[in-house]
């Protein structure tokens, strides 16, 4: 029996300003109907501010409708097992990370933002030096952040991968924040309004984060549930007349609604049901994972 009845997937952008086309924020909310699932509507959307208030929106109207809904993001929930020890942080690993990048993070309502310094700062914090954070989309004189020739990764350093991203050879590094598939800057300008939607109050209580607050399982209390995703998992549904991004929110929530359908969604929940425990609590605790990645990552 599927266990969501719709699938809003969200292509990020970390852009400096408001821009609409491609390399923009894009959403797709696929419907699961009587008839197969339906793309019920393609956004386009020019700020990181509005993009947020529209899926706030579109999770309420959903649940008006009493329908469980998944919400995908493509970009990293997680950082490398220790970085928040590295920084001095106690308690919950992900969510002392989720908040000192809130707390960090300047980002205008016109897209305006400060995610370079906000990396500079915490390479200061981490390490002292520009590592593990790099990239920068022009010369600047910064000292703690490089723009290209950084250190590799060595014996006692964070790691540069993500456990999940070991699994995937098209990832990037967390920590690259300029350049193709910069992930890191989509994180930095990303978590921040995930943590913020969350913890919005007109959903709050109807929401979890997977799977720091579900663990490694499929939850079926919350009716909004949120999740990383990396769309390049299924073939592109090319859409006339748009971009890329347009086409890749459309063919991830109907390869989610058509799995569901096929009671094949909720076991990707459980990640790859073959790691350690211990490997399962960083994963849980800090690194994130994303859905839909096991031993064998087609979908």
């Amino acid at each position: 029996m599927p266990v969501f009845d719709a699938y809003l997937m969200v292509d990020w952008s970390a852009a400096n300003t408001p821009k609409l086309g491609k390399d923009s924020i894009w959403l797709g909310l696929t419907v699961r109907g009587r008839h197969g699932p339906k793309l019920t509507r393609l956004e386009n959307i020019a700020t990181r501010d509005a993009a947020t208030e529209r899926i706030i929106q579109l999770a309420v109207n959903n649940r008006r409708r009493s329908r469980r809904i998944l919400i995908g993001f493509d970009f990293p929930f997680g950082f490398p097992s220790g970085t928040a020890s590295a920084l001095g942080k106690r308690g919950l690993p992900w969510r002392n990370l989720w908040q000192e990048l809130e707390d960090r993070l300047v980002d205008s309502n016109d897209n305006a933002n400060n995610r370079f310094d906000v990396a500079e700062g915490l390479n200061a914090a981490l390490t002292g030096e520009a590592f593990p954070f790099w990239g920068l989309p022009r010369e600047e004189a910064r000292p703690l952040l490089l723009r290209r020739n950084r250190r590799p990764h060595g014996a006692g350093d964070l790691a540069e991968y993500r456990l999940c991203d070991l699994r995937i050879p098209s990832t990037q590094p967390v920590w690259k924040l300029a350049g193709a598939g910069s992930v890191g800057s989509q994180a930095l300008t990303g978590i921040p309004r995930v943590w913020q939607l969350r913890k919005d109050p007109r959903i709050a209580f109807d929401c979890q984060i997977w799977p720091f607050e579900t663990g490694l399982q499929f939850d079926k209390k919350p009716p909004i549930l949120l999740a990383e995703i990396y769309p390049s998992l299924v073939p592109l549904r090319a859409i006339r007349n748009r971009p890329k991004d347009a086409g890749q929110v459309a063919a991830m929530g109907r390869r989610y609604a058509e799995l569901d359908a096929a009671d094949a969604l909720a076991p990707l929940f459980e990640g790859d049901p073959s790691l350690a425990p211990k490997t399962k609590r960083q994963i849980e605790s800090e690194e994130a994972w994303i859905l839909g990645v096991r031993k064998s990552n087609a979908l």
